[in-house]
């Protein structure tokens, strides 16, 4: 896979805080970069903690609370100690889901030099009139980014290629569906983690994701569950209502090319600290658990 570097606000082939490998550079250069097999070795390291068809391990639940992908590659390391196309067997790799697949993603086609990101939003294709939160990678291929899910080892009768995504058809950003919900044109109560989980759906939870795909687009691959700045529970939605519309508008924008709307994004999120997470976190997930201020340093 060879790709000429796009244009834009920031350089998507150099590594962030949390896609950089550190000591582990060299597992993530061994990686083939074409589809197939960078889709199989993402499988192979991370086991959805949510979506295994396996019982995991409690003592390693902690894993989906690693943020920077050198943690991820650390644990992996410790219990394994192999290339990481050597198989692994499903209870013993790391926990996570589709933010962890997505940052490994892009962290192996960055260490190859490829520009690539992570995209936060809403897919339709796992269960049909559902739309569960998703994060999907994009390498910039052929002049164009190209969507695809790791997840997934081959078409479904929801999503024909998964190493091909065509933008509005079948993953939808956060921008996107918020200024659908905001035009009545949605069921923004069919958005959301899982349909057997009420609370964590709708209006105010697809405003948090416009400021973590924010986040995501300018290089701080955040938790799908840390929160910061004017993100907030349920009910929130109509909270900075307006700041959410003029970001899920410059968003979608700067999607069709628009180099001006990206750089006011880039300049806002900057400068803004109901945008931009700053030192700390508030890192909650997984029931019963005490929410944690977590340093992003």
């Amino acid at each position: 896979m060879t790709t000429l570097a796009p244009t834009g606000t920031i350089d998507y082939a150099t590594h962030t805080p949390y896609s950089d490998p550190g000591r582990f550079a060299g597992r993530l250069e061994a990686v083939p970069t074409d589809f197939d097999r960078l889709c199989a070795v993402v499988r192979n390291v991370i086991e959805h903690y949510r979506a295994s068809e396996y019982e995991l391990p409690a003592d390693t639940i902690g894993d989906i609370h690693a943020r920077w992908i050198d943690r991820t590659l650390r644990s992996d390391d410790d219990r394994h100690g192999t290339d990481l196309a050597a198989p692994r067997e499903p209870r013993s790799r790391v926990q996570g889901c589709c933010r962890d697949h997505t940052l490994l993603s892009i962290a192996i086609l960055r260490q190859h030099g490829i520009p690539a990101r992570s995209r936060i939003g809403f897919a339709d294709y796992f269960v049909d009139g559902w739309h569960h939160d998703h994060v999907v990678p994009e390498v910039w291929l052929s002049g164009r980014w190209v969507r695809f899910d790791p997840e997934l080892a081959a078409p479904t009768p929801l999503l024909p290629d998964p190493r091909d995504i065509p933008a509005g058809n079948g993953f939808h950003t956060a921008a996107e569906v918020w200024r659908a919900h905001r035009a009545g044109t949605i069921d923004v109560e069919t958005y959301g983690v899982d349909p057997s989980i009420p609370v964590a759906r709708g209006a105010w939870f697809v405003r948090n994701y416009v400021v973590l795909e924010v986040a995501h687009r300018f290089g701080d691959e955040l938790l799908l569950w840390d929160n910061w700045g004017t993100m907030a529970g349920p009910g929130s939605d109509g909270q900075d209502a307006d700041l959410v519309d003029d970001v899920a508008a410059l968003l979608v924008a700067a999607d069709t090319g628009d180099r001006g709307a990206e750089r006011r994004l880039l300049e806002w999120y900057r400068a803004d600290d109901r945008l931009h997470p700053g030192d700390h976190v508030l890192r909650v997930s997984l029931p019963g658990e005490d929410v944690v201020l977590d340093s992003l340093r």
